[in-house]
């Protein structure tokens, strides 16, 4: 099923909300105007509503869980589909793509250097210890 893009020429527009949630970045339209109405997205660096309409060749900045996605409009559409329709629908940077891999490679580093295991040792990991320190 393809999305019902719109022509360039033409001065049709989408409502932001549904066009974030067709593009997929949001799972629910709801979710992607409670997003517009925090801040989270901004259309040329300006904050908008989520009944603002969308153009074609508009810069997005969308803060996602603490990544951030720099894209370009391509098309419109207020119909989901599948995501390689989706992935039609606007071009990211490569600048904003090589930022965003380079911080999920920095939480992951992050997140192998914390504990796993948080809290009171069991009772055969108090055994372990024990032996370990006994062991002289």
């Amino acid at each position: 099923m393809r999305p019902a893009a719109i022509d360039p020429g033409t001065t049709a527009r989408a409502r932001f909300d549904k066009w974030l949630w067709a593009a997929r970045f949001y799972r629910t339209r709801s979710l992607a105007a409670l997003a517009i109405t925090a801040g989270h997205v901004r259309v040329d660096d300006q904050r908008i509503k989520p009944s603002r309409g969308a153009a074609i060749g508009e810069r997005v900045v969308l803060r996602k869980e603490g990544l951030v996605w720099d894209i370009v409009v391509m098309a419109l559409s207020d119909r989901r589909g599948n995501a390689c329709d989706a992935a039609g629908l606007y071009r990211e940077s490569p600048e904003s793509i090589a930022a965003r891999a380079e911080e999920i490679v920095r939480r992951k580093a992050a997140a192998t250097a914390t504990p796993t295991r948080l809290g009171r040792p069991t009772k055969r990991e108090r055994r372990k210890l024990k032996a370990f320190f006994e062991e002289s």
